[in-house]
């Protein structure tokens, strides 16, 4: 497989909730995760990150996410997808109970791929305020 390929196979076994078990063949040991936003920034791996997105799918049961572009930068070793998430939180669980409210907000995954194939390090650029207002967490 190519470094694309498996950079797609992470993006897809991540987005679509299948956790670290899926995961994981396509990651390094020890992948640094970076994300600009609150409820992010504790998070340091890969792999804590992919456990928070499976966390959040028992929030927003039934979520789901649209690929709208992908790109690999062959220089720099680095895949971008630009995807939309959507979610209705209707499960137990987040900072207040279920809002029955639904988000549909876009974001940016930056996949630093190494020269064995795998995720070396991943920064998400998403707008994490705007999609907590439109859950109905903040105001």
């Amino acid at each position: 497989m190519t470094l694309f390929e498996n950079a797609q196979k992470f993006f897809h076994n991540c987005e679509s909730l299948g956790g670290w078990e899926a995961c994981k063949g396509f990651v390094a040991e020890n992948a640094v995760f970076n994300g600009q936003c609150e409820p992010l920034e504790e998070l340091k791996t890969v792999e804590e990150y992919v456990g928070w997105m499976v966390g959040f799918g028992t929030i927003a049961p039934g979520c789901s996410y649209e690929l709208h572009a992908s790109s690999f930068d062959e220089v720099n070793k680095t895949a971008l997808f630009f995807a939309t998430y959507n979610a209705t939180h209707t499960g137990e669980g987040g900072p207040v109970p279920p809002t029955n409210k639904t988000t549909n907000a876009h974001y940016v995954y930056a996949l630093k791929m190494n020269e064995k194939g795998k995720v070396a390090s991943m920064t998400k650029i998403w707008n994490a305020p705007w999609t907590l207002r439109e859950l109905g967490w903040m105001e």
